[in-house]
């Protein structure tokens, strides 16, 4: 089965991906993730994102298209990126989750992802 990780992270820990003090230590930790999502051999698929302030949200009001500058709302923690894995079970999926280096700073969500629909 399917599920997505997505990670969140507030503005201090997002900011450390460009902090030379700080990076290596982020970064080296996030490799490590990765490398073992890797060699478990269940990544789907996965991304990191730039920043929230590269986001543009639409949405669509009395028929009106409107944009706006940023994320979908002021949140405190921010999607810093996602995988998709291929797990047996919920069980497997939160136990990846909490493996993740923001799991102790920040949230890592887990979400079952939908089957591919039927062609009609």
């Amino acid at each position: 089965m399917h599920y997505m990780l997505m990670f969140y992270e507030d503005e201090a820990e997002f900011a450390k991906r460009k902090d030379p003090e700080a990076a290596p230590a982020y970064w080296g930790a996030w490799n490590a993730y990765i490398g073992a999502l890797g060699e478990a051999g269940i990544v789907v698929k996965g991304d990191g994102l730039m920043p929230p302030d590269t986001a543009t949200t639409v949405r669509i009001k009395a028929g009106e298209r409107l944009v706006q500058d940023g994320p979908a709302s002021a949140i405190k923690e921010q999607l810093g990126g996602y995988f998709v894995i291929d797990v047996p079970d919920l069980d497997a999926a939160l136990a990846w989750a909490a493996r993740s280096p923001n799991a102790a700073v920040g949230a890592t969500e887990v979400r079952p992802v939908l089957p591919p629909m039927a062609p009609a």
